[in-house]
């Protein structure tokens, strides 16, 4: 159980203790772990270029085999990331990766897969580009309409040569996007049934604090929601606020 612990301490290293500051955007993240480790991950990277990064993705199974396996695909994406601003080619080599270490067990291949979000914003244009690997359609929030970034492309580890598309979205100031794991639209009612997407939008629909206001009101709505039991899946939200844009650009 000491060793456990002490894993959750490690793997909550990995995780960034603080968003990225940015002239053009405010970022807040909010995440918890069924059991203490997970398969959640996600970060924000700051490119050379001036490109900014950022992926969030739920690794298959839960605990500590999920732990291992999101450590595996959180420094490969970091390493990935860092040399090339595209998100088709990262997400083709994350998948490439996850399969070669399927290749070498029958029996534990099917915990080597996972969804995937990766997306590359220009802070110039607001321009991203970006790939969906079977996770949970973000939500963007532009007024009173809400946009969502299906899935481009199957979760990375299952096939070898998987079709990736790349989609884009073109941001505008006092935009609002929100990323997220399914642990919370799949979280379990106290009174039946389960969270879901309806309830997730319309708290994005008519909530118009700060972005970690945002973050803890959607977390403390998951609790009345589910009650006192403990989370039987990971729960991890981003949420960016898209405001002016870097100095000196119209």
């Amino acid at each position: 159980m000491q060793e456990i612990d002490v894993a959750g301490h490690v793997q909550k290293l990995l995780f960034p203790k603080s968003s990225p500051v940015c002239d053009w955007s405010c970022v807040g993240v909010k995440n918890r772990m069924a059991e203490g480790l997970g398969g959640d991950y996600f970060d924000f990277l700051s490119l050379p270029d001036g490109c900014q990064a950022l992926f969030i993705g739920d690794v298959t199974g839960h605990g500590l085999s999920a732990a291992v396996v999101m450590t595996l695909v959180y420094g490969y994406i970091h390493r990935s990331a860092e040399s090339i601003c595209a998100p088709t080619e990262v997400v083709a080599w994350v998948n490439r990766f996850l399969l070669s270490f399927a290749d070498r067990s029958e029996e534990f291949d099917h915990y080597f897969s996972s969804t995937l979000f990766l997306g590359f914003i220009q802070p110039e244009s607001l321009m991203m580009a970006y790939v969906n690997a079977g996770h949970p359609a973000p939500l963007i929030r532009r007024g009173d309409r809400l946009y969502s970034l299906p899935t481009t492309a199957p979760p990375v580890g299952f096939f070898a040569d998987p079709e990736i598309g790349m989609g884009t979205f073109q941001f505008e100031k006092q935009d609002r996007i929100l990323l997220y794991t399914d642990g919370i639209t799949e979280s379990a009612g106290k009174l039946g049934g389960m969270y879901g997407f309806d309830r997730l939008e319309h708290l994005l629909k008519t909530t118009d604090s700060d972005h970690m206001e945002f973050l803890d009101r959607l977390f403390q709505d998951l609790k009345d929601f589910t009650g006192e039991a403990p989370p039987e899946d990971d729960c991890t939200a981003i949420v960016i606020d898209f405001h002016n844009r870097l100095p000196g650009l119209s």
